[in-house]
Parts: structure tokens; C-alpha cells; sequence
């Protein structure tokens, strides 16, 4: 048996070169999509408590690829109220859950968001991110749902729901980082106020 060895770098330092060209070559492909969670408030009002927050989103190449392909993506933004206890798990006193869908219209050239049965077109894909990017007077719970005085725990936060893409995409995209778009929970403390 005979065992042929070819040395494809010389060196050490051909092997970084050879290295860096090609993280440089896949930048591209393996930019990751950025979400954080810019401000959050949740506000007393007479009908109950509501959310405004803000948050940052840049959707990386792949995903404005399929967007522009026609698959349309979908968003949600989750809020969770949970009152501490010592003696067992928190109790979840309120959780809801926000939906965009976004997609492009080839034969128009234009974006559409979507949020329940409402729908807004856009021309820029800039504009409608801003649009998803803010959050304001979200109705998330009632004034009987929170006692006077007690604390409790909001959390907020944006993700891509990757489940909802076509199914042939789900498999490629569930294992791979660049369709993930995800803000980290943000959590805060609040106590119930009285009526006005």
C-alpha cells in the first residue's frame, strides 16, 4: 500500500494567510443578525397596564435574501409578568405575545407589516423596521390582575420565530446562526399602584 502526502502550505505563517483569506471570504455569509432591547416601560393607566418599548434591529444579508425571495418572516414580542414567591415557582400573572409579519411584494416593490389584521405598506425596508421597532400603547394586562403594593417581575423581549418559516427552511434554519434574531429577556421590578 502506498500513501501519497501533498504539503498544500509550507509554513506556518502561509497557513495563517491561507486561514484569514478565508475568514475574510465568509464575513459576508456569516454576518450574524443584531436585536437588543433599547427602553421598556410598562404604565398604569385606568384600563389596565400598557407597554411601550423600543428596540434595536439590523436584519443580516440572509435574511433580507429570503425576505426579497418571497418568504415572509415573522416576529414576536413577549411579555411575561410573574409574581415572586418564596415558597413555590413565581406565578405567571400575565403573559401576551405580539405578532408582525413582514414581507415583500415583488410586482410593487414594496414591504408589508402586518400585526394582527391591521397592515401597513412601506417602501424601504428601513421603514418598516422602525415601524417594528417600536412598541407603544400595548394593552398586556387589567388593574384586577396586579394587587396594590405587591412586587413583581416584568420581562420583555424580540425574537424571529424561525418555526413559522416554510417547512423546507425550518430544517436549515434551526440549526444555523444566521437566521436567529433574538433580544435577551429584559427584566425589571414594578409594584402594583393604587387606582387613581
Amino acid at each position: 500500500m502506498t500513501a501519497f502526502i501533498t504539503r498544500c502550505c509550507a509554513s506556518t505563517r502561509e497557513r495563517l494567510c491561507l486561514l484569514a483569506a478565508l475568514v475574510v471570504l465568509g464575513l459576508p455569509a456569516l454576518a450574524l443578525a443584531e436585536a437588543a432591547v433599547r427602553s421598556a416601560a410598562l404604565i398604569a393607566t385606568e384600563d389596565g397596564y400598557v407597554v411601550n418599548a423600543d428596540f434595536d434591529l439590523k436584519l443580516n444579508a440572509r435574511l433580507i435574501d429570503a425576505l426579497q425571495r418571497g418568504v415572509s418572516l415573522y416576529f414576536s414580542v413577549e411579555f411575561d409578568v410573574e409574581q415572586p414567591r418564596w415558597y413555590w415557582f413565581d406565578r405567571v400573572v400575565a403573559r401576551r405575545r405580539l405578532q408582525y409579519r413582514l414581507a415583500y411584494h415583488a410586482i410593487t416593490r414594496s414591504y408589508r407589516l402586518s400585526v394582527g389584521g391591521l397592515h401597513r405598506t412601506f417602501d424601504t425596508l428601513d421603514g418598516a423596521i422602525r415601524t417594528m421597532s417600536r412598541v407603544r400603547n400595548w394593552h398586556v394586562m387589567s388593574r384586577d390582575q396586579v394587587q396594590e403594593g405587591a412586587t413583581y417581575t416584568a420581562a420583555l423581549r424580540m425574537r424571529h420565530e424561525i418555526e413559522l418559516l416554510p417547512k423546507p427552511l425550518v430544517v436549515t434554519a434551526t440549526g444555523g446562526r444566521e437566521w436567529t434574531l433574538a433580544t435577551p429577556w429584559l427584566r425589571w421590578p414594578f409594584s402594583g399602584e393604587p387606582l387613581p
